[in-house]
C-alpha cells in the first residue's frame, strides 16, 4: 500500500480542520468518505475515495 495514496484519520481531520469526534459522527451518519479498516483497527481514507466524496459535496447552483 503506497502511503501517498492514503490519509490517516488524523491527516484527514487536520486537512479539513475538524475533530476526530466530528469525523466519527460523520461516519456514523454516512457523511464521511469511504474508509478502509486495517487489520490493526486503524482507518485510512483513499485519496480517490476522498475526491469522489468531495465531488458529491458540491451544491447545485440556485
Amino acid at each position: 500500500m503506497a502511503t501517498a495514496n492514503w490519509l490517516t484519520v488524523a491527516e484527514f481531520c487536520a486537512e479539513f480542520k475538524i475533530s476526530r469526534r466530528t469525523f466519527q459522527e460523520w461516519r456514523a451518519k454516512n457523511r464521511a468518505p469511504r474508509c478502509v479498516k486495517l487489520p490493526n483497527g486503524e482507518l485510512r481514507v483513499r485519496l480517490r475515495d476522498l475526491n469522489n466524496w468531495l465531488e458529491s459535496c458540491y451544491e447545485g447552483v440556485a
